[in-house]
């Protein structure tokens, strides 16, 4: 860890430091400090995180996702399935459940990004399209920004006279 003595306008000596392996309630101070600026600026307050696990029968970890809801939108953080358990429909399952959770949750869109070396047309047949793209992150490849659009559940249609 690397640190350096900084001076505030008021005179107050600060340090600003270098840590490649944060306490975790130093991160959440950091999350949740910017989600109460987000609430004081938007007056949105409904913020819930998400996240899914995938795991075997012995418990083990074998995929998931991550994310949250908040003002009407679902992001997706990170989706990752084991190498082992891949193409047999698991992340469609996970994004398909994100998705219903956060419909539920009155979302109407769900954002995510992915880079030219992962998933673009796994989430394409998922029905998310490219609104951005950014290139060179990292060098030599890019990074796409992504929307979906989530309809609202079917109403159950009711037989008359049953």
């Amino acid at each position: 860890m690397s640190r350096a003595t900084l001076r505030s306008p008021g005179g107050s000596a600060l340090t600003l430091s270098l840590d490649r392996r944060p306490k975790e309630r130093d991160r959440q101070a950091i999350e949740d400090g910017l989600h109460a600026f987000n609430v004081e600026a938007t007056g949105i307050g409904d913020g819930s995180l998400l996240t899914l696990f995938l795991r075997d029968g012995r418990k083990r970890l074998r995929g998931g996702l991550l994310g949250h809801t908040w003002g009407g939108c679902l992001t997706v953080t990170h989706l990752w399935i084991h190498p082992r358990f891949r193409n047999q429909g698991h992340g469609s399952r996970l994004l398909a459940a994100a998705e219903s959770h956060a419909r539920a949750r009155r979302c109407r869109a769900s954002v995510l990004s992915t880079h030219t070396f992962q998933a673009r047309a796994f989430y394409e047949r998922l029905g998310y399209r490219v609104v951005a793209e950014l290139r060179d992150y990292p060098y030599g490849h890019g990074q796409y920004f992504m929307r979906k659009t989530l309809r609202a559940p079917r109403a159950k249609r009711h037989r008359r006279g049953a």
